[in-house]
């Protein structure tokens, strides 16, 4: 890849110390905690969601169309350097985080409606994340000229995402339909230890790369806590405003505010090579979304919710 742009500032042109093996690690680490959650997913958590249209509706266009639109605004209104910019739109292209499901029942909302969120925006990302990435980075056109200079193949990214997440969704769903027994016992390990790995897999980037984000995460700092902030508001109020029980309101809010910046990664060290902004911007989110939504999971969690836990508006 080549950016002769310009107008790309120092940032947007650094390279993350990352190398095809460490690539190849990241593919298997997120296919592995797909295929974690996915164990835990049943054909019925869809059937659930298609039964109560509202809910549906509310996750999907909170996440999928709401976030990535007021994401749009956000780079708009602060102008940030470009690939910063573009970070910002891919994780808002992203589907929830995988960790989003315990972070709801931490909160005692409906953990139900959160795995069965987390199912379907995982089997839309496979179509909505490459369209979203496209569509809302050629609207704005300082990032636009980054997506120019690369060769983003939308079947690539999507064939990408298919085999990363598609496949691990579709085997762990099976395996839970056809052995359900060992399908629990393995989740029980296998995600809390994947998401662990991962996160250590997180910490060596940043170890390896300590210099460039010291030097810069200044530049990202703020930018990511508003960003997290107005997608756990959004969740919340755009579900309020559709008239959703509070339980629901803060599992949306979760579901929408906790994005999967582990799939961004991949996704930025495929097609981006590391591009700076976008791999420092991508890995704070990761981080800081984990931290504010174990903090506002743990504030939720301390009132008393008498509604019985079950998917309702």
């Amino acid at each position: 890849m080549h950016l002769g742009i310009s107008m790309i500032e120092p940032l947007d042109s650094l390279q993350v110390n990352f190398d095809a093996g460490s690539l190849w690690i990241l593919n298997i680490l997120i296919a592995i905690v797909m295929f974690g959650v996915a164990l835990e997913i049943k054909t019925a958590d869809f059937k659930r969601l298609f039964e109560n249209p509202k809910i549906l509706f509310t996750g999907v266009i909170s996440q999928f169309i709401l976030l990535p639109a007021i994401t749009f605004l956000f780079v708009k209104i602060t102008t940030p350097s470009p690939s910063i910019a573009l970070g910002l739109l891919l994780v808002a292209a992203c589907p929830g985080g995988n960790i989003s499901n315990f972070m709801s029942h931490l909160a005692k909302g409906n953990s139900a409606l959160s795995v069965s969120l987390t199912a379907f925006s995982t089997f839309l990302c496979l179509f909505m994340t490459p369209f979203n990435l496209q569509f809302w980075g050629n609207l704005y056109p300082p990032t636009a000229e980054i997506l120019k200079s690369v060769e983003l193949n939308w079947y690539t990214m999507l064939k990408i995402v298919m085999l990363i997440v598609g496949i691990p969704l579709i085997i762990g769903m099976s395996m839970n339909h056809y052995f359900h027994r060992l399908s629990k016992k393995i989740a029980k390990i296998l995600k809390p230890t994947s998401f662990l790995i991962f996160l250590g897999f997180i910490g060596v980037i940043f170890y390896n790369n300590f210099e460039i984000f010291t030097r810069n995460v200044h530049a990202v700092l703020f930018l990511v806590i508003g960003h997290n902030m107005i997608a756990l508001l959004l969740g919340y109020y755009f579900s309020k405003a559709m008239g959703l029980s509070k339980k629901n309101q803060k599992t949306i809010a979760i579901e929408t505010g906790i994005q999967n910046a582990g799939l961004g990664l991949l996704l930025i060290f495929s097609f981006f090579e590391g591009l700076g902004g976008m791999a420092l911007l991508a890995a704070f989110w990761g981080l800081w979304d984990i931290v504010s939504g174990l903090t506002i999971a743990a504030y939720w969690g301390r009132k008393t919710i008498k509604s019985p836990e079950c998917i309702n508006s």
